[in-house]
């Protein structure tokens, strides 16, 4: 499957995890996707794990129809991430355009931000299932979970369910459950 029409955009932190950026990151790339990572000022960050980034854009220069889908990775940078209000409207953009938005493990403190989260299915890492749920997702303890076009997981060792996922909504150009289903199948 080639993903060479494609342009993901990943957003970036201080403190992010590393295999949430780097694995989905190289993985797209591996199918012919475009990756740009798109930091909120800073042009460098170092990962929980010390692994260093140098992001290609700001995200104040972006606007959501350039890419195709989005990738949030969790850490602590999250949490510092959601408080630009640009990169929640790039969220919201990506979203309401029906495109894949991909979060994990921490991650979900920007979709709850961005106010897309609500009737949702969706998981995270245990530790923000209560921020979730009281933001109004229905969260569920599983590897990968796709509600439309949201693409959630739980921690770096669901990476392979999550990229099944992401890869087979964006080769399909079908969002959510109905391309999730048809990757899943074809992984057997």
């Amino acid at each position: 499957m080639s993903l060479s029409d494609r342009t993901i955009l990943f957003f970036a932190g201080p403190l992010y995890e590393d295999l949430e950026l780097w694995y989905p990151k190289i993985r797209l790339e591996e199918e012919g996707a475009r990756t740009l990572v798109a930091g909120t000022g800073e042009r460098n960050y170092q990962g929980k794990r010390g692994y260093p980034l140098t992001v290609d854009a700001n995200v104040d220069d972006l606007d959501a129809g350039e890419f195709d889908g989005l990738v949030i990775p969790g850490g602590y940078a999250p949490d510092i991430m959601r408080r630009s209000k640009k990169l929640l409207e790039l969220t919201r953009g990506i979203y309401d355009a029906g495109k894949p938005v991909a979060f994990i493990c921490h991650a979900g403190w920007v979709p709850i931000s961005a106010g897309i989260v609500r009737g949702k299915r969706g998981t995270s890492v245990g530790a923000i299932k209560d921020d979730l749920v009281n933001a109004g997702m229905l969260w569920e303890d599983s590897p990968v979970v796709v509600d439309g076009n949201l693409i959630s997981s739980r921690t770096p060792a669901d990476l392979p369910q999550f990229m099944r996922a992401l890869i087979g909504a964006l080769a399909s150009g079908r969002p959510g459950r109905e391309a999730a289903v048809a990757a899943a199948g074809a992984a057997r």
